[in-house]
């Protein structure tokens, strides 16, 4: 198990990944990404900070407690939770501010096996995120990897206004896919907005994501050529628990 330094070396890490201009996943200061310390806190990404170009001082260590305390709270204005922000902060003295979607990522992270998350905007997931079809086209599953890599169910978050309300509505989705499945998704795809990863490490994080950028492409490409051809609900469970492909999910680091 890594110490708390080692979690932040990884996450900056996986960020600086994440945040590559060639994988076409964000540009300037969007997405975010977060990493589970221990019971009580973990490290969330500074508010306006580049994943590309992440650095110690842009990620901010706050208070599980604090933060979903916070999110329990309902009718509060854009500044209260501004101020409410500053106070999950660990160390006051940080200047940096905690991403809006702090609260998100503490609901997350709270899933058993959820260690990190990526918070990206893949041009090729938000081509589809932001299109008419968005919902269907991301209903099913088109080939074994994508499975293997993104599970074998995906959370699909109709628009909502990010930061506070978005934290709710993540957290209710993906609990009653967790009573479903009996773990948390790998994959959540919001709609008009972005995409996030869960994983249980910063690699698991690394290569969902990539896989989902790959599962877009084709997505969209099968619309030329008469719509998607998803896999029977029977055909995607026997390659979730395959062997073979779970032996594949230990090699890759996939939980």
């Amino acid at each position: 198990m890594q110490n708390g330094e080692q979690i932040l070396t990884t996450l900056l890490e996986m960020s600086r990944n994440l945040g590559k201009p060639e994988n076409d996943y964000i540009i300037l200061g969007e997405g975010n990404a977060s990493a589970k310390i221990d019971d009580k806190t973990f490290w969330v990404k500074a508010s306006g900070a580049s994943l590309s170009s992440l650095e110690p001082e842009n990620l901010v260590k706050v208070s599980f407690d604090k933060t979903l305390t916070l999110l329990k709270q309902s009718n509060l204005t854009d500044e209260e939770i501004r101020e409410g922000l500053k106070n999950v902060r660990i160390d006051q003295d940080v200047k940096a501010m905690p991403s809006v979607e702090t609260f998100m990522h503490a609901v997350l992270l709270q899933f058993d096996g959820v260690n990190f998350i990526g918070h990206t905007h893949p041009t090729a997931i938000n081509a589809i995120l932001c299109s008419r079809n968005a919902a269907e086209a991301l209903s099913g599953s088109l080939f074994p990897d994508q499975i293997v890599y993104c599970g074998a169910e995906y959370v699909f978050i109709p628009y909502t206004d990010p930061g506070f309300i978005l934290a709710n509505t993540v957290f209710k989705t993906t609990q009653d896919y967790y009573e479903r499945w009996g773990q948390a998704p790998k994959v959540i795809y919001m709609q008009n907005h972005g995409f996030i990863a869960l994983g249980g490490t910063a690699k698991d994080v690394e290569n969902i994501t990539a896989m989902a950028v790959k599962s877009a492409r084709i997505i969209a490409g099968t619309y030329a050529m008469g719509g998607p051809n998803f896999l029977s609900p029977e055909s995607v469970d026997r390659i979730h628990t395959r062997p073979d492909e779970q032996y594949r999910k230990k090699v890759w680091g996939t939980r």
